[in-house]
């Protein structure tokens, strides 16, 4: 836990998202942005945990996130992406999808580019709720539960998929190059081909029963057809899109609703979730007979899973360790990764050995040890 700096910064924060290294480099991640909601004046914010403006600091301390330069939001910043290094892309309460750019030699921002009332209803704005990036691309989604497919480098719009949802879409990822995964309001999961002109989902996938709300969606880094889903009653829900239309696992995780799900980019046996509930928990999946060093002592909480159904057929070691629930080929643990429980963690990222994530109780908390 000492590796854990908190910054506290007078504004909720809903996004943080690290800027992508480049993968030639062996880079540290070291500036992240953030995005704030429910405030007079909404921002959005850079921040530094290299040396950009340690020095000289009297209240901070090494790796203290210093803020190296904000630019105000209309509306409360509902996503955050980063485009490449010096964009990053938000969607708006208003419905606007802006790109953002940061100047890093003169540590200013600047709008480059808006879609002002993207996402609208007949009479109003419709807030825009999600957005993925895959440069020039970009992808939005809404609560008018329309799909809208924007390029960086052209003004107009390039689709819209206007009746994509008949409920709120919370969030978009991208499956592949050509398609793109969405969750709405209803416990639905749906696949999108944007080489098809049909303006209906390739795939549905569904939670049996109730129709809990997912509110956050990310894709396996390695195994493009597992895919990890969140929602309003805390479970996590771990889905294979190849087969069957229900979730494979089903991991009772935080007592209220998860805001955020991520796989480890590099890592993908560690997975990371955010709550309402104030807690941010670490996954990982490891083998009974080959357990690193890192997890043997030091967990101050450890619980498995239960898997809402056993793979049928085939080598179960061989299914991905997300898939197999607890069998005795494999087990998830997990740990809480904040010394106490705080207000709503709204948002969370990881990038190598890096950690941030942004909460209601107006704090950042930056963690540049994790062990993965």
């Amino acid at each position: 836990m000492e590796s854990i700096n908190a910054k506290y910064v007078s504004q909720k924060i809903s996004k943080s998202r690290w800027r992508p290294v480049s993968h030639s480099s062996l880079q540290q991640a070291d500036i992240f942005a953030t995005g704030s909601w429910d405030n007079e004046d909404n921002k959005i914010s850079f921040w530094s945990i290299g040396s950009h403006g340690s020095s000289g600091v009297e209240d901070g301390f090494e790796g203290d996130p210093q803020l190296l330069c904000e630019h105000k939001h209309d509306g409360d910043v509902l996503d955050l992406q980063f485009l490449d290094q010096d964009r990053i892309v938000t969607a708006s309460s208003t419905g606007a999808v802006t790109i953002f750019r940061h100047h890093q030699n003169s540590q200013t921002i600047s709008v480059s580019q808006q879609w002002a009332r993207a996402h609208r209803y007949p009479s109003d704005n419709a807030p825009c709720t999600g957005v993925v990036c895959s440069s020039p691309e970009i992808v939005t989604v809404g609560e008018d539960g329309r799909i809208i497919v924007f390029r960086a480098d052209q003004e107009g719009v390039i689709r819209v998929i206007d009746n994509a949802d008949s409920s709120t879409i919370h969030a978009v990822t991208y499956l592949r190059t050509t398609e793109i995964l969405t969750v709405n309001s209803i416990g639905q999961l749906k696949l999108w081909d944007l080489r098809q002109q049909s303006n209906s989902p390739s795939q549905i996938l569904s939670l049996s029963g109730d129709r809990v709300p997912l509110h956050c969606v990310d894709r396996h880094p390695n195994q493009q057809h597992i895919v990890a889903t969140g929602g309003q009653d805390g479970m996590l829900c771990v889905w294979d899109v190849r087969q069957g239309s229900t979730p494979f696992s089903l991991m009772e995780a935080h007592s209220a609703e998860m805001w955020e799900v991520h796989f480890h980019p590099t890592n993908p046996d560690h997975l990371f979730t955010c709550s309402e509930d104030g807690s941010l928990l670490h996954w990982e999946t490891s083998s009974q007979s080959d357990i690193p060093s890192f997890l043997q002592g030091g967990r101050n909480s450890s619980m498995t899973s239960r898997s809402a159904m056993a793979p049928a057929g085939g080598n179960q070691s061989l299914i991905n360790a997300w898939l197999s629930g607890d069998s005795s080929k494999g087990r998830l643990e997990t740990t809480h990764m904040l010394p106490s429980q705080t207000l709503s963690v709204n948002s969370l990222d990881v990038l190598g050995q890096c950690l941030v994530c942004g909460t209601d109780g107006e704090a950042i908390f930056v963690n540049r040890q994790v062990p993965v």
